[in-house]
């Protein structure tokens, strides 16, 4: 049993690199590789285009926190996001509509698909709309959950068009250009 105090949201902001605030701990996460950058880079892309064209809402990199109030959550870093709140130097008050969540080499297996199945939980949890599994190594490249199925995701393979209704109205980007150049 530690003796040592729950870490906190001004603990986080010390913290060099992305992290999350979980369970009274700082988490760090490991950054991704080429592939991912590849594919959160035009997602975000396809995000600006969209909230430029409608003037609404913030598309967010990855290296932003989401400070949410949940028992064992308090804060959020997913690799791409659609905000609908205020921009400011700080942490991004709530959770934000719409989450990217992009596989890195260490996010396969039981342990890290209960991880994820969590996480997606406690956004539902935050008031997140629609969260994003982007797999490069699978057929179903893009699995899309809504809090009202959130284990019967949408899936959208290479040749498909993704959206994310109804968290980014009117939006939806080509699976393809997610994928590494290589291999679209």
């Amino acid at each position: 049993m530690s003796s040592q105090a729950p870490a906190t949201i001004e603990n986080l902001c010390r913290v060099a690199g992305k992290a999350e605030l979980v369970d009274g701990q700082i988490v760090s996460i490991a950054p991704g590789g080429g592939w991912q950058g590849h594919a959160v880079g035009n997602i975000l892309a396809s995000l600006s285009a969209r909230a430029t064209e409608t003037g609404v809402g913030h598309p967010v990199g990855g290296n932003a926190a989401f400070v949410v109030d949940l028992p064992h959550r308090k804060s959020f870093s997913p690799d791409a996001a659609f905000y609908t709140g205020e921009l400011t130097m700080k942490f991004l008050e709530g959770a934000p509509v719409f989450a990217v969540e992009v596989r890195s080499e260490g996010d396969y297996g039981p342990q890290a698909e209960a991880a994820m199945a969590q996480k997606r939980a406690d956004y539902f949890a935050a008031g997140t709309l629609v969260v994003w599994d982007v797999d490069l190594l699978s057929e179903d490249v893009v699995r899309v959950y809504r809090p009202d199925q959130p284990k019967q995701p949408t899936i959208y393979r290479r040749d498909d068009i993704a959206d994310a209704e109804p968290a980014v109205p009117g939006w939806s980007m080509p699976v393809r250009d997610m994928l590494p150049p290589e291999s679209a």
